[in-house]
């Protein structure tokens, strides 16, 4: 099991002592952001703030598992506080169980008695024993836990249509059929809903590395005889099947399967195309999670803005096949990619969370809102322990990263309606980097509020939001500012409140709605009228 405390707490220390100590300056001229609230955009689709819970490191076992003895809190060996802190965020989905994991999963060695399952090594992350404890019904008996969707990924690099096939029969069938049976006997008449189905995981590479044509092959066969038998799942509630995309820039995966998808019958379909993407700094990883400088920080978030050219390429070419956008872009990896912290296990991806992966999270968190008719399901990397993680826990010890606060911050954009903004972002200058001063999304939520949220890209100098509404005039703002000293802050189990966000409010004046905002901050307040 992992032991993050210790370097938690060291970092504390390393914190004090060292990184960027960015004192604020002189704010400079006001920025007006103009909010057309006449003009809705596209829906901003809740699975955008999805999740990925991959067998790595932590992740899963100390992170969601903890076993049915165990003294920490549980239901059925589910963490209690796990599920509550998730619950919080209003999560939609849960990818499981990988990533490269999934192409080497055999679903049969994580079901029935617990004595009886298969032990086997988890060759991709760290060699350690995979027990196989948290299987199917468990893993199905979280998402419930926690009101979130299955996202199940199937394995299609080392298994067969037939397992695949199996297991989802295993999963929906009715009981009174054999595979019902068996999910019966193992604690779960009814059927299960698996809303949305991975054919496959990074198959121009650790899935199989196939050839973009051999893959699309591949992924129909998979799309036509993997069924969901579950009564209740039809029409909206269908399965949706999303295949195998691109990596980062690499068109060859997104014009191969976008092409077969076009021509498809009534005998097959998907329903999805994932997009894989990750901030590092440069591969392999190498930069720290708790140790960097000013210049470590403005290249990375130089590196996550991106994203926004990255998803336009990729929508371009989907426009070509699909000009009714029917074939979602699901982002279903992203986030920062950091080094290993320091005493862990390097194949366990253990990295701590600053304010700078806060901000990255929200900038990322922005762009997939301004392509909202296209991207309408992402799941960041990872859930708990791994990456970009929302919780870090340690045996009975649970603390939320500062990005698991910006999830929860922007819950009243999940479902919401885009609304269009502009603004002059200004610019922030680091070197010979040269970055948006500020970044701002706007939405309006089924009861009809008006939602802004803001980002300060700049460590050091404050600005000033003149707020202006089209046609209209806002009294005030209230909400939440999330920011801290240094972008470099964490939280820790000895200091979990290091970063967090604090209430926030403004009242309109003679000249308008003024926000002032923090240096290196994230702001989200509901406009009043």
């Amino acid at each position: 099991m992992l032991k993050l405390a210790r370097p938690l707490a060291t970092t504390v220390l390393a914190l004090a002592m060292a990184g960027p100590v960015l004192a604020q300056t002189k704010s400079e001229a006001p920025i007006t952001v103009r909010i057309d609230a006449g003009a809705p955009g596209a829906k901003i689709d809740r699975n955008i703030f999805g999740q990925f819970a991959e067998h790595l490191g932590t992740g899963i076992y100390g992170g969601v598992w903890v076993g049915k003895d165990s003294p920490i809190p549980n239901v059925r060996g589910i963490r209690t506080d796990v599920v509550q802190a998730l619950r919080a965020i209003k999560t939609p989905n849960v990818r499981w169980p990988g990533g490269c994991f999934a192409d080497e999963y055999h679903w049969r060695h994580g079901i029935g008695p617990v004595e009886n399952r298969r032990k086997t090594i988890n060759s991709n992350w760290g060699g350690s024993v995979e027990p196989n404890t948290f299987g199917t019904d468990e893993f199905m008996d979280f998402v419930e836990q926690i009101g979130s969707e299955a996202y199940v990924s199937v394995n299609l690099g080392s298994g067969t249509v037939q397992e695949a096939a199996e297991w989802v029969e295993y999963m929906t069938a009715d009981p009174a059929t054999t595979a019902g049976k068996e999910r019966a006997a193992n604690g779960h008449p009814a059927p299960y809903k698996v809303k949305y189905l991975g054919l496959g995981n990074e198959s121009w590479s650790c899935g199989g590395a196939m050839r973009p044509d051999y893959y699309a092959d591949e992924m129909k066969r998979y799309a036509r005889f993997v069924r969901n038998y579950n009564p209740k799942q039809t029409g909206a509630e269908a399965m949706q099947r999303i295949a195998v995309g691109p990596n980062q820039a690499d068109p060859a995966y997104t014009e191969a399967v976008m092409a077969a998808q076009k021509s498809h019958d009534w005998a097959w379909n998907i329903e999805g195309l994932s997009l894989h993407s990750y901030t590092t700094g440069g591969w392999p990883p190498s930069y720290s999670s708790t140790k960097f400088d000013e210049t470590a920080y403005a290249k990375l978030l130089k590196e996550t803005l991106g994203m926004d050219d990255l998803v336009a390429k990729h929508s371009a070419i989907m426009d070509k096949y699909d000009p009714e956008k029917k074939v979602p872009l699901v982002v279903d990896e992203w986030g920062v990619w950091l080094a290993p912290l320091e005493g862990t296990n390097p194949g366990f991806l253990a990295q701590q969370n600053s304010l700078r992966d806060a901000i990255v999270a929200a900038l990322n968190l922005n762009i997939f809102a301004r392509h909202a008719d296209r991207v309408r399901m992402t799941n960041i990397a990872q859930m708990i322990n791994v990456l970009q993680a929302m919780i870090l826990t340690d045996k009975d010890k649970m603390v939320l990263t500062p990005t698991y606060h910006v999830y929860k911050m922007y819950v009243p954009f999940q479902d919401a309606t885009f609304v269009p903004v502009s603004f002059d972002a200004g610019t922030y200058v680091q070197g010979d980097i040269k970055l948006p001063r500020v970044d701002a999304i706007a939405a309006r939520d089924a009861q009809g509020k008006l939602w802004l949220a803001v980002t300060n890209l700049d460590p050091a100098k404050p600005v000033t939001i003149q707020a202006a509404l089209a046609g209209a005039k806002a009294s005030g703002a209230k909400g939440q500012l999330l920011t801290a000293p240094r972008v470099d802050a964490v939280n820790t189990f000895e200091a979990p409140e290091a970063v967090s966000p604090k209430a926030y409010a403004a009242k309109a004046s003679a000249g308008g709605l003024d926000l002032k905002i923090p240096a290196k901050s994230i702001l989200v307040v509901q406009l009043e009228p």
